[in-house]
């Protein structure tokens, strides 16, 4: 249960005030809910007696119903203010926390990141912030407030009633509804989180099934995604159905529970009024509190059941991200307004580079050393799988080296802060993302002060001006992902993005893959026009590009 522990936590120290209110007001709701009841049995009873007793015209009342209007209105204000104040907490806790879970996620290794399906990450990660939404709303709060109003309630019982009674009411409901909610939660630990696994797998089916809908239409795989899809629909429902069935027997039990020790505190209470010890007003009290304190865990019947799946998600939630041997190394700390090196000149180097991944037999890079100074362009060449692509993320500071030196302006990667060697260095992968929006705003997150003729522009260098003035221009709407243009064109409307930034080092992975000869020397002759004095790094596999180049790097 360590992760709930730490989970919950985490949420508590996000909004700690907030929160300790919200626990207060609901042991208010909780007090006052058992003060009203207890409150009204005695008067009722006390108001027969003494009816009997012929005393009616002198028996006050003002008194007790005064308190009984004001616990009554009390608890309902009460309640109001603790639904609003913990809801409001909790949502902005959590609210927090994804964001924290999203630059945790940005922060992981590149392998991991390249790895990484977007769309299932963040589904994942909505549902599992969202599957801690009970973890303090119907578990920690309600036990924590049944807990202090179970205590308070054993001290005025004990005062007012006596310590025997106090005990079977309180002590019974204490023991015997931890029992009862241990038991459930047992019962449904595996079913929720069964259910949470499934919801799970049926969002990434759909997920699936939508953005490859046309492509399973054509060659005729929609009746098999939508049969895989119902199918997690079917193991999530009856997963649900399990959990659903322990909660009912889970209710029925603290019912039973609450009449017995109710009828065992009337019977009590009715030997000690025969005895003497206490008035029948009193012994009232006490039944009628016992029937209301039993409210204390009504509420822990949904957490209880639901622990499996706020256990798995909290796991999840709160652990770290894999770190592997070739992560890139923390940076010093700074801002982008630093100058990288002031009076160095930009140039990148590699020295006797050499990396192995993990468990591999052979390294990928061995004793790579290259120069690429302003202006200039060197292509590397090779074929595929000699470490092109892994040399580009060494140069671009997201993968440091087993062994050797990447330099920058004449000092190691490491020693830039982040912002600084971002705002130096731009890095365009083979897999690039864009956004459904326009064709502005998807080249408006490379700059915030992005103009239309700065965008123009930078189209203009990626061969796709004409393109896109076909299209509607700047503000024609593309779909996820970018849907609605071709692969080529995709990947120059991110080409375009990574110029707009203006880098000293541009690092291009198969930057015209897709294009025809033609389109792909424009490609060429236009980014080194924009650029003219950045110094250039590719990884070519075609002759255009190696002909752009003003030297080649053998690999392999």
């Amino acid at each position: 249960m360590r992760p709930l522990v730490s989970a919950l936590r985490l949420l508590w120290r996000g909004q700690r005030r907030a929160l300790l209110l919200g626990l207060l007001l609901a042991v208010c709701v909780l007090a006052m809910g058992a003060a009203l009841l207890g409150l009204s049995g005695w008067f009722v009873t006390a108001a027969g007696a003494a009816g009997l007793a012929g005393a009616g015209l002198s028996f006050e009342v003002f008194r007790p119903a005064a308190g009984v209007r004001f616990f009554a209105l009390g608890r309902t204000a009460a309640r109001f203010g603790e639904r609003l104040t913990t809801h409001d907490a909790t949502l902005r806790a959590l609210s927090t926390l994804r964001i924290d879970l999203m630059r945790r996620q940005a922060a992981a290794p590149w392998e991991a990141l390249t790895r990484l399906r977007g769309p299932v990450a963040l589904t994942r990660i909505t549902a599992d912030v969202d599957a801690l939404d009970g973890l303090y709303l119907r578990l920690a709060l309600p036990l924590a407030a049944g807990g202090l109003a179970l205590a308070g309630a054993f001290a005025l019982l004990a005062w007012l009633v006596s310590p025997g009674i106090a005990a079977l009411a309180c002590g019974g409901l204490a023991l015997g509804g931890a029992l009862v909610l241990w038991g459930a939660g047992r019962a449904a630990f595996a079913p929720s989180a069964a259910a949470e696994a499934g919801a799970q797998e049926l969002r990434r089916g759909m997920i699936d099934l939508s953005r490859a809908r046309r492509d399973l239409v054509v060659f005729g795989g929609m009746q098999a995604a939508r049969g895989r899809a119902g199918e997690a629909d079917a193991r999530s429902r009856a997963a649900l159905r399990a959990v659903d069935g322990v909660e009912r027997r889970a209710g029925l039990r603290l019912s039973i529970l609450a009449a017995g020790l109710t009828a065992a505190v009337l019977v009590a209470g009715g030997r000690l009024v025969e005895a003497g010890e206490i008035p029948a007003a009193v012994a009232a009290l006490a039944v009628f509190a016992t029937l209301a304190l039993a409210e204390t865990l009504a509420p822990l019947r949904r957490g209880a059941v639901e622990l499996g799946r706020m256990r798995d998600a909290a796991a999840r939630v709160m652990a770290e991200p894999d770190r592997t041997p070739d992560e890139a190394p923390d940076r010093a700390s700074g801002d982008a307004a630093t100058p990288a090196a002031a009076g160095a000149p930009p140039a990148l180097t590699l020295e006797a580079v050499s990396l192995r991944r993990p468990g591999a037999a052979r390294p990928v890079l061995h004793d790579v050393s290259l120069r690429v100074g302003p202006g200039e362009t060197v292509a590397l060449v090779g074929p595929s799988g000699v470490g092109k692509s892994t040399l580009l993320t060494l140069a671009a500071g997201l993968v440091a080296p087993d062994a050797g030196r990447v330099s920058w302006r004449g000092r190691p990667l490491s020693s830039f802060p982040e912002p600084a060697l971002r705002a130096e260095i731009g890095f365009l992968p083979q897999r690039s993302a864009l956004v459904a929006g326009s064709v502005l705003e998807n080249l408006g997150l490379a700059r915030d002060d992005l103009t239309e003729a700065e965008a123009w522009a930078a189209l203009e260098a990626a061969a796709l001006r004409e393109t896109i003035a076909a299209r509607g221009g700047l503000h024609a709407r593309l779909g996820e992902a970018g849907a609605g243009l071709s692969g080529g064109e995709s990947r120059r409307l991110a080409l375009a993005r990574t110029l707009l930034r203006r880098p000293a080092l541009l690092l291009l992975d198969e930057p015209t893959e897709g294009l025809d000869a033609a389109s792909a020397r424009r490609v060429l002759s236009g980014l080194r026009a924009y650029l003219p004095g950045a110094a250039i790094l590719l990884a070519s596999h075609r002759a255009a590009e190696r002909e752009a180049a003003d030297r080649l790097l053998p690999l392999g």
